[in-house]
């Protein structure tokens, strides 16, 4: 098995962090020894990762992780240059010890639990502390993945901003939200970023979870906007560098599933929306009446995601006991398998 490790800050994240090794052998769903994609990784002269892409995960959402992973690879002719990273949300105490307590989310208090299928969202702003505040990083959810080659991204010119990112989609875009499931970090210029002091502000009433990755927390001028190709929204072209499928309801692996997320409460302009789903979720829970994951709209990104799990079954990353496994949790459509039995092979 192949382990490269990350140089350690001495920040009480890093230090906790089991020497930053990031396993997704804890959810049980990695490839054997022959399978798996050994990065071979660039450092510095002081031996820092000068490159690294961070993808974000949770328990429900390792699979996407893994195929994201295996993505960023496939498609790259630098591979040498730059590291992966898969973010586990159990691998980090500072996440799990706050479970069951309240946060501040759109100035109303929620109670953060472990189950819900993005728990993983404020590991993003962990990145810059974890490469010791070197170097570059870029972040994505597990639903992203790559179709062009990242190191087009990772290696552009930043022109003295600390952040690139893109705006939200809609309403949340026009009023100045941007979208952090995405970014491109110059970590030297992030200092201060301190995750647990930050993730704890939210449980204490000084920092809102909406502001903090909205990015409203950060200063203007220190922000720049990619090209919306490479965190393209449910959108698949010719263009499209990185594909994110990013409305819940149609993930492409989650059809027919018990819908597993909580819908956010704000309707500003339909506020009786807001008292019904808080009323739904009083009476019935959190994901109670809910309903089921629908069929993503365009069939090509669903034959997309199912041709990298054909081709991470092909190559060992993953295996049939795994994927049944992830079936059996409702992590995974049931069909997956008679799906990627059907399937083409990806263009190379």
């Amino acid at each position: 098995m192949c382990h490269d490790v990350l140089r350690l800050s001495s920040s009480p994240i890093t230090t906790r962090y089991m020497c930053c090794v990031i396993q997704a052998e804890s959810a049980g769903m990695r490839g054997n020894d022959s399978g798996e994609i050994c990065s071979m990784t660039r450092y510095t002269e002081d031996g820092d990762v000068s490159h690294c892409v961070f993808i974000q995960a949770n328990h429900k959402q390792m699979l996407g992780a893994i195929v994201a992973e295996y993505a960023l690879r496939r498609n790259s002719n630098h591979n040498d240059r730059f590291d992966v990273r898969i973010m586990n949300y159990d691998d980090f105490p500072v996440l799990r010890n706050r479970e069951g307590d309240k946060f501040l989310r759109g100035g109303e208090r929620r109670i953060w639990v472990r189950d819900d299928l993005q728990s993983f969202t404020p590991s993003r702003f962990m990145p810059p502390e974890l490469m010791d505040f070197r170097g570059r990083a870029l972040v994505t959810d597990p639903d992203v993945f790559a179709i062009a080659d990242v190191w087009e991204l990772l290696s552009r010119d930043m022109e003295g901003k600390a952040i690139f990112c893109r705006p939200k989609s809609g309403n949340k875009g026009k009023r100045g939200a941007l979208a952090t499931s995405v970014m491109l970090l110059d970590c030297r210029q992030l200092t201060h970023w301190r995750f647990e002091e930050q993730f704890n502000a939210m449980f204490d009433g000084g920092r809102d979870y909406l502001d903090w990755i909205s990015l409203r927390y950060e200063k203007p001028e220190t922000v720049e906007f990619f090209e919306n190709e490479w965190n393209d929204f449910d959108h698949l072209t010719d263009r499209t560098k990185m594909l994110h499928t990013t409305k819940r309801k149609h993930q492409p692996w989650k059809t027919g599933l018990p819908i597993d997320y909580r819908p956010a409460d704000t309707f500003q302009l339909f506020p009786p929306r807001h008292w019904i789903r808080r009323a739904r979720r009083a009476v019935f829970g959190d994901y109670g009446m809910l309903g089921k994951y629908g069929r993503h709209p365009d069939g090509r990104q669903e034959r997309f995601f199912f041709g990298l799990v054909r081709e991470c079954l092909d190559k060992g990353i993953v295996t049939v006991d795994q994927l049944r496994s992830e079936m059996a949790q409702n992590h995974l459509r049931h069909d997956a398998l008679e799906l990627v039995g059907k399937l083409s092979p990806l263009a190379a």
